[in-house]
């Protein structure tokens, strides 16, 4: 029989009242806040980051190729350059590349009414993958492509309607400048879809329209595009994959990732990172100081009981590992308890959204929660451990315990 776990037991489970048990009590409480807090923490973390680079990455993919132009700003209007098999066969062959799109992109006026607001008409093929924007689409249906010179539709944002009070299937006349002579072209279009990402680089500024129209209207050569759109199986090898790409390519070709393209979004979702690690630290400490403070009177509590256990020949050490296992009882209760609740919150949170978010500061109007497995079990296992090693110093106090003072201890 383990002696040690026995008596740990024994005092544990032990249901006689005593001042202890208020104390214990607390330091079970404050683990369990502690774990529940972090458990939410990083589910909350979690679900932003995803629901937020989702949104970046279905609008644009992951990767995008177009030509080299150290002068101009990487997300202005490209410089068109003739489709290319020989890139197009590069791209392909990168492993975990699931699909790519050509696409182009042209500065543009948008009117209605005598009301104008500035655009970027992105133009796109056919075989366009709209299902990645389909949870973006408010209104009416994507651009129909059957007419055999140009569709005459274009898809706009929800708040370019609302600004120019444009409702669906509207007609609106979208301006294009010329670079070269300044002049402008002007073309009818019909309004057949609204989206809103939330995300307002995207909704103040981008309309979606058939490519083909830029080409006629730029007199453009059939077949030339702005640059491809590259979506990977995996956001996580963008990089990887960027970098292959760089030497894979021709000279004249470029591939930068989206978050080069949009730092400002990427560096933003990473400061969530700090937040996230500044209250780890935080809970930890609270759990930490609690289950000391809680180890220190329950050993100065049991000092007559100690005082009795070394006079019959028990050593320090198995002293010590009576009240260690104590506190890891009392530990793991809040660990539990906190795991209860902080997965209760986050379980409740992805069926009801009842924590809301203002869309136009955050890019989402319910906070998004993802749970990973790995991640709560490591928190757990985490703090059980730092809060064992952390116990370890105050059952110290045993060793300076004498026995026959102790046992005359009241």
């Amino acid at each position: 029989m383990n002696v040690s776990s026995f008596i740990a037991n024994r005092v544990a489970f032990n249901n006689q009242k005593s001042f202890s048990r208020i104390i214990i009590r607390l330091a079970t409480a404050a683990t369990a806040l502690s774990v529940a807090s972090m458990i939410v923490t990083i589910s909350f973390v979690n679900g932003f980051q995803q629901a937020v680079s989702n949104k970046v990455f279905s609008f644009w993919g992951h990767l995008r190729v177009q030509q080299y132009e150290p002068d101009k700003s990487i997300i202005a209007e490209e410089t068109p350059l003739t489709a290319n098999d020989s890139v197009l066969r590069t791209i392909h062959s990168m492993a975990g590349v699931q699909q790519v799109q050509a696409f182009a992109t042209k500065s543009a006026v948008i009117e209605k009414n005598k009301e104008i607001d500035g655009i970027l008409f992105k133009g796109v093929e056919s075989n366009y993958a709209f299902q990645n924007l389909q949870p973006f689409l408010k209104a009416g249906t994507w651009i129909n492509f059957n007419d055999s010179l140009y569709s005459r539709q274009i898809v706009i944002s929800q708040q370019i309607a609302d600004e120019l009070k444009i409702k669906l299937n509207d007609s609106v006349n979208v301006y294009f400048i010329s670079p070269d002579n300044a002049s402008s072209f002007s073309r009818k279009l019909t309004v057949c879809g609204i989206y809103k990402t939330g995300i307002e680089e995207y909704d103040k500024l981008f309309a979606i329209g058939d490519i083909r129209l830029l080409r006629r209207v730029f007199n453009w050569e059939n077949g030339e595009i702005g640059g491809y759109e590259v979506f990977l199986k995996d956001y996580q090898q963008m990089d990887a994959t960027r970098e292959i790409l760089h030497y894979a390519l021709p000279a004249e070709w470029i591939c930068r990732t989206t978050k080069e393209l949009y730092p400002n979004i990427f560096d933003w979702l990473k400061i969530q990172d700090v937040n996230r690690n500044v209250i780890f630290i935080v809970m930890s400490i609270v759990a930490i100081i609690n289950l000391i403070t809680c180890l220190i009177i329950l050993v100065l509590e049991r000092t007559r009981m100690t005082g009795v256990l070394k006079a019959v020949g028990s050593t320090n050490w198995t002293i010590q590992k009576i009240f260690l296992q104590h506190a890891t009882i009392i530990a793991g209760g809040g660990i539990l308890i906190g795991l209860f609740f902080g997965m209760g919150i986050c379980l409740l949170q992805q069926q009801f959204g009842f924590l809301k978010l203002k869309e136009a500061e955050y890019y989402v109007s319910v906070a998004p929660v993802q749970l990973i497995g790995w991640q709560i079990a490591a928190i757990c296992a985490g703090t059980l451990l730092v809060c064992f090693i952390s116990l370890l110093l105050p059952t110290f106090l045993v060793r300076s315990i004498k026995p026959v003072k102790a046992i005359q201890f009241r």
